[in-house]
């Protein structure tokens, strides 16, 4: 059997290796452009091999993130319509301007975990999707230490990327499965239909996506450290959000 640190570092070598390359959205026609770069940034001297790592998963996560709000802003248009916005992609560049630090006068001074709940209370009023993405990022914002880029005296805990990847769980299964009073649901997420009709997972692989790397990520820097993590084992029905301090 080979070792799990092996694993992990094969499964790093290959996502760093991907990394090469920009995926980027080519606004005009809606299809991935690959573009290349082989410039070398001096800042690359001043960063160990973790930072990279640190990096590369950061890009790749908060990526997830906005594929996962533009899908739920396309399911529940009446979300960002809420704020007044002229467009769907007007209210996905103002959600995701890193200038607001993932905070919402709409939130009632909730961020992190605290956020995603409010977002699927019942009597909350306000955009529903916004308050999720805020809360989803601020909580990853904080596991990073409220950092977008890494360097070599820069420290970062491993339990906080388990917790995350933990409190990913439990914010996909609500979403699905929270309900007014009527029983609708309050949110349009995966969309589960009878053959011969297609089901729509996509938000349900986005966030699978999201927990690989913070699954990952939680064991390089477990290793490295030579830390033991806190692991919590709960029914994700009854699950409560673990403490990613700081989010």
């Amino acid at each position: 059997m080979i070792p799990l640190g092996r694993c992990a570092f094969v499964l790093l070598s290959l996502l760093l290796a991907s990394c090469a390359r920009n995926v980027v959205i080519d606004k005009s026609s809606g299809q991935e452009v690959v573009k290349t770069s082989s410039s070398f940034d001096p800042k690359q001297l001043a960063k160990s091999d973790i930072d990279r790592v640190a990096d590369t998963f950061r890009r790749e996560l908060f990526g997830n993130i906005r594929v996962l709000a533009e899908k739920l802003y396309r399911r529940n248009p009446r979300e960002w319509k809420k704020g007044g916005y002229q467009s769907l992609e007007v209210a996905l560049d103002k959600l995701l301007d890193p200038r607001t630090g993932w905070r919402s006068a709409s939130l009632r001074g909730k961020r992190g975990t605290d956020a995603i709940l409010l977002s699927l209370q019942v009597d909350f009023t306000g955009d529903r999707v916004a308050a999720f993405i805020n809360g989803l990022g601020g909580m990853l914002n904080a596991a990073f230490d409220n950092k977008t880029e890494f360097f070599m005296f820069d420290s970062l805990d491993a339990q906080l990327f388990y917790n995350s990847a933990r409190n990913v769980e439990i914010a996909a299964w609500k979403l699905s499965n929270a309900r007014d009073a009527a029983g609708n649901l309050l949110l349009l997420s995966n969309e589960i239909n009878q053959p011969p009709l297609a089901s729509n997972l996509s938000m349900e692989r986005e966030f699978g996506k999201m927990v690989g790397h913070l699954d990952l990520i939680t064991i390089l820097l477990a290793d490295r450290s030579n830390r033991n993590i806190s692991r919590v084992v709960q029914s994700i029905t009854t699950a409560v959000f673990l403490p990613v301090p700081g989010s």
